[in-house]
């Protein structure tokens, strides 16, 4: 049987847990030091050892674990888990029933009831994703709900966690049948090229399908495209489906001249008359500022964080500047997919920096839309900071 240990709340954190704020912080627990094995099934207790909920320690990111129940009687057993993936898969049957989209999230780790796991379904295969060493410590119970109530082709599995400082590698293999990779997916009926066992990425981020399909329908038709931090050109695929004129793909990553011809490939588009750059994306602006060149659309998508030898990119606080060299190089009422996954800063937040961009670069603009995590992508909508994404799209008035 898991071992239980007793946590002390801060009383000034017990109001947060009893409304159901999922994140077990370090600060939010007094005597924090007697945990020692990561999957350990913890009470949280107020100052009169009243309980107030019930989860596991595992260490991620700003956390120490999750809160999985805030009733005293239910078990984190086999059952438990059972329970809340029979749940959300049952809230993405819509989904599972859609021809034209065969690639979601099915589980969204806090948003459906168990922090730190993810699982994403790829046309019958699933991926896994584990974001603690303590909530892989119940993996038993994952797999054992699949062979009871899933059908799969195959799984495969993602460790998204450290170790005393090294990362833990692993087969992504786990069980039925291997994958003859890569598998094509649809979304929205665009098709996508996907490897679930090639390291972290799987070729496509499924957060920005809803994007995808407003570029593809909104946005593309008979423009001229600036895909920033491209990967494998997922973007510019749905800018060329939406009739655009031509795509240019930017990226530092080697890998992403080959993925984006892969992905141009399966959905019939000549990848010979787009521009693939393999290039730091700020050299790249300074090149087409220096040639003059100009863009009716341009998707900035960068990483929360990002390191190459000239230069280091934080979002948080590097996002103006970001803007600013994509406002020089868009046309008079172009359009700027503006998106960011940095969960430290909301919408709010993020627009202060469209706005002081806009105000350097002496441009004016018009918000058109703005979206953040599709639907599959389950989120408490009482705690925002877990909807991480946040998109706007802005039209360059001036």
């Amino acid at each position: 049987m898991t071992k239980t240990i007793d946590l002390q709340v801060n009383a000034r954190n017990i109001a947060d847990f009893k409304k159901g704020y999922p994140l077990i912080l370090k600060d939010a627990i007094i005597n924090s030091d007697v945990l020692t094995t990561e999957g350990t099934i913890v009470r949280l207790l107020d100052k009169n050892r009243q309980f107030v909920a019930k989860g596991y320690y595992g260490i991620q990111n700003k956390g120490i674990g999750w809160v999985l129940t805030r009733r005293e009687e239910v078990e984190i057993d086999f059952d438990f888990f059972e329970s809340r993936i029979a749940a959300a898969f049952e809230r993405r049957e819509e989904l599972f029933e859609n021809p034209n989209t065969t690639a979601f999230r099915v589980f969204n780790g806090e948003g459906d009831g168990i922090g730190g796991l993810t699982i994403d379904y790829y046309d019958g295969f699933f991926l896994v994703s584990w974001y603690s060493e303590g909530i892989y410590s119940m993996k038993h119970h994952v797999y054992s709900v699949f062979d009871k109530i899933i059908e799969y082709e195959g799984i495969y599995e993602k460790l998204r966690f450290d170790t005393k400082g090294q990362y833990i590698e692993q087969d992504d293999f786990v069980k039925g049948e291997q994958g003859d990779f890569p598998i094509i997916v649809r979304e929205n009926g665009m098709k996508f090229a996907v490897n679930l066992n090639d390291g972290a990425m799987t070729g496509i981020f499924l957060d920005q399908r809803d994007m995808r399909k407003v570029v593809r329908d909104n946005y593309s038709e008979g423009k001229n495209v600036l895909n920033t931090f491209s990967y494998t050109g997922a973007f510019s695929v749905a800018a060329m489906l939406g009739g655009a004129k031509k795509t240019t793909s930017v990226d530092l990553a080697q890998r992403s001249l080959a993925k984006t011809i892969e992905q141009f490939s399966v959905n019939g588009i000549d990848y010979e008359q787009q521009d693939i750059k393999v290039m730091d994306v700020f050299d790249y602006f300074r090149y087409a500022k220096r040639h003059e060149l100009k863009f009716d659309l341009v998707i900035l998508d960068p990483p929360s964080f990002a390191r190459s030898k000239k230069y280091t990119f934080s979002s948080a606080k590097d996002y103006p500047a970001l803007l600013m060299d994509a406002i020089a190089i868009t046309e008079k009422n172009g359009v700027i997919v503006a998106s960011t996954n940095n969960a430290s800063f909301g919408m709010k937040k993020f627009k202060t920096f469209i706005e002081e961009a806009f105000n350097e670069a002496g441009s004016r603009y018009k918000i058109l839309e703005e979206s953040t995590l599709p639907r599959d992508f389950r989120t408490n909508r009482d705690y925002p900071e877990f909807n991480y994404l946040k998109v706007v799209v802005i039209r360059k008035t001036k």
